[in-house]
C-alpha cells in the first residue's frame, strides 16, 4: 500500500494517479473528507488527516509499504523552522509506529544549506532532523517549479512584462511539477532500493521564461526588474504575511548570490520551459471560454 499526502496540490495528485493508473493500491490522505470522494471514485483509500497530527498520521499509515509526504505551504506560519519540527514530529512518530519501509519526501534544491534561503530552511530542518529513524528516507530536492510563473501570466499577457526579482541571465534549476510526481512514483516503487537523494531540475534563466512564454503568447515579452528594495512591499502587496515576504525575498536573494545551488548532480527533467509555457497559455485560455 502506498500512501500519498498532497493530493490536493500538484506533485502529490501525480504520485497518487500514476500509481493507481499502475494498478497499485493507494491511500491518499486529505485534511477535508469531502475531498476525498472523487479518489474513492479512482480506486484510492481515503484516510482523513491533518500531517501535523500524529495520531491521525498514524493511523493513516497503516499497512503502508511506502509513503509520500511533504510539508505544504502553511501561510498563517510564523517560523519556518519550527513549522518543519511540527511536521517532523509528526512523521516520526507515524512511521517509525507502522514500521513503514520506505518514504519520499519533497524537499527543494538548497536544502543542505544552513541559512539563507527562506521557505527553504522548511527542508533543511526536516531533512536534518528526520534522518535517523529506521525508515528508508528519499529526499527528492526539486527545483524552482515551472508553475510559480503562471503567477506573472497576467501582467505578461496584459502589459508584455515578467517580473524579475534576479537577474534576468541567473541560471537555475526548474521543473515542472508533473515531472516531480512522475519521479516520486517512480522512487517509490524502488522502494529501499531507491537512493538517499535526488535532485531535480533543468538550468535556466528568467530571460529564457520570457522567451518561452513570448512564444506561448505569440507577443514580446520584456523583464521588468524588481528592485531588492521593494522585494519585501512587493510581495506584502500579494496579500502575503511579513514571513513569506521576508521569506521569499530572501530566497531569491539566494538565487541572486549563486547560494540556491543543489548538492550534487541534478537529474535533468523531461518537461521543458517551452513545452511548459505552450499547455500552461493553452490551458489558461481554454477556461477562460
Amino acid at each position: 500500500m502506498f500512501v500519498i499526502a498532497g493530493v490536493t496540490g500538484h506533485t502529490g495528485a501525480v504520485v497518487a494517479n500514476t500509481l493507481l493508473a499502475q494498478k497499485l493500491p493507494v491511500r491518499v490522505i486529505v485534511r477535508d473528507a469531502t475531498k476525498g470522494a472523487d479518489w474513492k471514485a479512482k480506486g484510492a483509500e481515503v484516510a482523513v488527516a491533518d500531517l501535523t497530527d500524529a495520531t491521525a498520521l498514524t493511523a493513516a499509515l497503516k499497512g503502508a509499504t511506502g509513503a509520500y509526504l511533504l510539508v505544504p505551504p502553511t501561510w498563517t506560519a510564523t517560523d519556518f523552522v519550527a513549522n518543519g519540527r511540527k511536521h517532523l514530529e509528526s512523521f516520526k512518530a507515524a512511521l517509525t509506529a507502522n514500521n513503514v519501509p520506505h518514504a519520499v519526501f519533497l524537499s527543494s534544491i538548497a536544502a543542505q544549506k544552513t541559512s539563507g534561503t527562506g521557505p527553504i530552511m522548511t527542508s533543511h530542518t526536516v531533512e536534518t532532523e528526520l534522518k535517523g529513524i529506521k525508515t528508508h528516507l528519499t529526499f527528492l530536492r526539486a527545483g524552482y517549479f515551472m508553475e510559480n510563473l503562471l503567477g506573472s501570466l497576467a501582467p505578461m499577457k496584459s502589459d508584455g512584462v515578467l517580473p524579475a526579482f534576479f537577474s534576468a541571465d541567473r541560471t537555475f534549476n526548474m521543473v515542472a511539477t508533473p515531472d516531480i510526481g512522475a519521479e516520486a512514483a517512480a522512487l517509490l516503487r524502488l522502494g529501499t532500493k531507491a537512493p538517499a537523494m535526488v535532485e531535480l531540475g533543468t538550468p535556466y534563466t528568467l530571460n529564457q521564461a520570457a522567451e518561452a512564454f513570448s512564444a506561448a503568447l505569440g507577443k514580446t515579452i520584456k523583464i521588468a526588474p524588481v528592485p531588492a528594495a521593494a522585494h519585501v512591499a512587493t510581495f506584502k502587496s500579494f496579500g502575503l504575511s511579513d514571513l513569506w515576504a521576508n521569506g521569499y525575498a530572501e530566497m531569491n536573494n539566494a538565487v541572486e548570490t549563486g547560494n540556491m545551488v543543489p548538492e550534487g548532480t541534478v537529474k535533468a527533467t523531461l518537461i521543458s520551459l517551452n513545452d511548459f509555457a505552450k499547455s500552461a497559455v493553452a490551458g489558461a485560455q481554454k477556461s477562460a471560454h
